[in-house]
């Protein structure tokens, strides 16, 4: 079998498939291809690295050795079915991916939401439109807070154009031209004051509110979008300012979660879902699988209403078939396009999950209150960090208890030590520093170096101090790192590891001030 292109889908040219590390890089868009230097954009590699420090699941995770454990064996088994139509086992397994992440999640026998697979949560945004759009026959107001704080490319996809120059599915696109081609606007609402701050809540939810409803006086459909949680760790608006006026408007309004960081239980999942909420999940966030293996929930009072909707043509670049349910007849008009790719990231993905879900409850509470402790007592302890204001996680009666309460990114400013105090870093700075991480990495792995490499999450710009634009790394948990603590007993050793990055990040601005002065 032969790839076109590193970022293309599957398609049988002969009877063999590639190797695991190269069917991971596969169908998605340019963001998973790989390098010259062996890692994709995001300096991820598409092979385990037991010595790596990574503290980055915010942005994205190299895959763990049980991960590409889980995904050699699915290609094993796709391998063994070479002589079947790849279309038909494609939708085999994603079948079986959807009964057991169901599963996973604890969904009962028959209760479980309709999914539609995707490459990114990018692409989830763009299918989650086209389905709010309905029948099509009234322009759609996509209302968010912190679209800042989102994917890069979310503003694109969720007013249907296309966010990239290549597509999951290997089509060649042009980015920023309509591929919905419908009337779709995007309101924003920021979630940090100019000084990086948290807002108001309820100021959040009031101004979300009345764009809402001017959008509904103008009689425009809305898809209201709860970020739970943003790149700072934010969940904004509440869920219950998204209830009250859906439960106003419901013949308006759609509402989804951006839960693409994963970093919610299966109580507030299934609360969601019960609430009438879309739910956008990835499993290459707090999961850890491999970058781009993308769901999007749908719960039985919303589906009944669209399973028979025709998807706009554009979609069909970015998604096949099977990635819908069966008896989703509407989408019969897509592709029966195979992506291994997509199947495999998936399956490290799960395997992450089920180490995850191993850990009870209260073990894994108690594992996320010891890392913040910790994490949080260093950033204000030391002058060459400040971590920035993360508000207590609030999801009002649709998650009221849980470890999902507990805080799982830690943002935090870097700061040069001068004669009369210190200063903030600027972006350009902070961005400089993240580099050299991504070149320490690389160097370790190329030589072997005892002194291991370190993911950390990549800059998010957070408004200015002291009269500099300033920018945040974030040191993150993650459900490997919970099961590394929690089943393996390596509590102390996951703590200990997250003070060496922050030891990396605080040597780094030392050595980059050296650099400039010199």
């Amino acid at each position: 079998m032969k790839l076109a292109d590193p970022a293309s889908p599957c398609t049988f040219a002969d009877a063999s498939l590639p190797p695991v590390s190269q069917l991971l890089a596969s169908g998605g868009d340019a963001r998973i291809a790989i390098g010259p230097g062996g890692a994709n954009r995001y300096g991820c590699r598409p092979a385990p690295d037991s010595r790596l420090l990574a503290f980055g699941s915010s942005t994205a995770s190299t895959i763990s050795e049980a991960g590409f454990i889980a995904a050699s064996a699915l290609r094993k088994k796709l391998q063994a079915d070479h002589a079947l139509a790849p279309a038909t086992v494609y939708a085999r397994e994603l079948e079986r991916i959807r009964s057991e992440l169901g599963g996973l999640c604890g969904f009962g026998t028959g209760l479980e939401p309709d999914m539609i697979f995707a490459a990114s949560g990018t692409d989830l945004h763009l299918i989650a439109a086209s389905l709010a759009l309905r029948d099509r026959t009234q322009p759609l107001d996509v209302i968010i807070a912190g679209v800042e704080e989102t994917g890069r490319g979310v503003p694109m996809a969720v007013t249907g154009h296309h966010f990239s120059s290549s597509s999951a599915l290997g089509q060649q696109v042009v980015e920023g031209t309509s591929c919905l081609d419908a009337p779709i606007q995007l309101h924003t609402v920021p979630v940090r004051n100019a000084d990086g701050t948290p807002r108001n809540a309820a100021e959040i939810d009031c101004e979300i509110e009345n764009l809402a409803r001017q959008a509904i006086t103008l009689y425009h459909r809305v898809l209201l979008v709860v970020v739970d949680v943003s790149k700072t760790g934010l969940v904004a608006p509440s869920p219950s300012c998204a209830i009250a006026l859906r439960n106003a408007f419901p013949e308006s309004i759609d509402l989804m979660v951006d839960a693409c960081q994963f970093r919610i239980s299966s109580a507030t999942l299934q609360n969601y879902l019960g609430n009438g909420f879309m739910v956008a999940l990835t499993a290459s966030k707090f999961l850890t699988g491999p970058t781009f293996a993308g769901v999007l929930m749908v719960p039985d009072g919303v589906a009944s209403g669209i399973r028979r909707q025709l998807p706009s043509e554009g979609i069909s670049n970015y998604s096949s078939r099977a990635d819908w349910p069966v008896d989703w007849y509407g989408a019969d008009r897509l592709n029966s396009t195979a992506n291994y790719g997509q199947l495999l990231r998936w399956e490290a993905g799960l395997a992450e999950l089920r180490r995850f879900a191993a850990v009870p409850e209260a073990r894994v509470t108690a594992i996320l209150e010891s890392f913040s402790n910790a994490v949080i007592a260093r950033l204000q302890g030391d002058p060459r960090f400040e971590p920035l204001a993360v508000p207590a996680l609030d999801r009002g009666h649709v998650a009221s208890s849980g470890w999902d309460c507990k805080q799982t990114i830690f943002p935090f400013l870097l700061y040069a030590a001068e004669k009369c105090g210190r200063r903030p870093l600027s972006c350009e700075e902070v961005a400089l520093v993240y580099q050299r991480i991504g070149q320490a990495r690389d160097k370790a792995f190329a030589n072997g170096n005892e002194r291991p490499g370190c993911e950390i999450g990549q800059p998010v710009a957070v408004g200015m101090r002291d009269g500099t634009e300033v920018s945040v790394l974030r040191i993150c948990m993650s459900a490997r790192l919970v099961a590394d603590a929690g089943l393996a007993g390596n509590e102390e050793a996951v703590i200990n590891n997250a003070m060496r990055v922050l030891d990396e990040v605080a040597a780094l601005i030392s050595c980059q001030l050296g650099h400039a002065s010199s």
